[in-house]
C-alpha cells in the first residue's frame, strides 16, 4: 500500500480511470458486435442504419485515449468494407 499522499491519489485516479475506460471499451466492443451481427444476418439497411453511430463511437473512443488511432482507422475500414458487401449482395 501507498504510503505517500501523492501515491494515494493517484492510485485513486487510476482506478477511476480504469473504471471509465473499461466502460468506453465495453460499450465499443457492444456495438460492434452488433453492426457484425447485422452483416452476417445479410440485413443490409439495419448494417447501414448502425455503421454510422459505430463509427462515430470508435471516434468518441480514441478521443478519451481508449483506442489508438490507426487501430480505429484499420477497424472502421474493415466494417465500411463489409458493409458495402451486404449492400451489394442485398
Amino acid at each position: 500500500m501507498a504510503n505517500h499522499k501523492s501515491a494515494i491519489k493517484r492510485i485513486r485516479q487510476t482506478e477511476k480511470r480504469n473504471t471509465i475506460n473499461r466502460h468506453n471499451r465495453s460499450t465499443l466492443r457492444t456495438q460492434v458486435k452488433k453492426l457484425i451481427k447485422a452483416i452476417e444476418a445479410g440485413e443490409s439497411t439495419e448494417a447501414q442504419t448502425l455503421f454510422s453511430p459505430t463509427v462515430s463511437l470508435i471516434d468518441k473512443t480514441v478521443r478519451k485515449g481508449g483506442l489508438n488511432k490507426g487501430t480505429a482507422d484499420r477497424m472502421k475500414s474493415r466494417l465500411s468494407a463489409r458493409v458495402k458487401s451486404v449492400k451489394a449482395a442485398a
